[in-house]
């Protein structure tokens, strides 16, 4: 799990892979050195994107403005910063 997580100065990166329309918001595990997570939303017109920022910002129990997608906006591979949380502590919730 080491290379799942990268912490840099502003925040935790981490890659992560989305499949939307699941049966609920869940973690299902580490695909690839990637998160993979299953959203309820659909992928369109963003409301997967803003399912994905809604749900790592609850997991981890920060403000939505703290979590972000730094790149994949419209793929399904993401890759996402957190700031405000330490690397630790990511792992701990993320992994549980």
């Amino acid at each position: 799990m080491a290379t799942l997580f990268h912490e840099m100065n502003d925040g935790v990166t981490f890659n992560v892979k989305v499949i939307p329309r699941a049966n609920r918001n869940e973690i299902v595990g580490v695909e690839n050195d990637a998160l993979k997570i299953r959203l309820n939303a659909p992928p369109l017109e963003g409301r997967a994107n803003e399912a994905l920022i809604k749900f790592l910002a609850e997991m981890l129990g920060v403000a939505r403005t703290k979590v972000e997608i730094v790149r994949g906006e419209t793929a399904r591979n993401k890759v996402i910063r957190v700031r405000g949380v330490s690397l630790k502590r990511l792992q701990e919730d993320l992994l549980k």
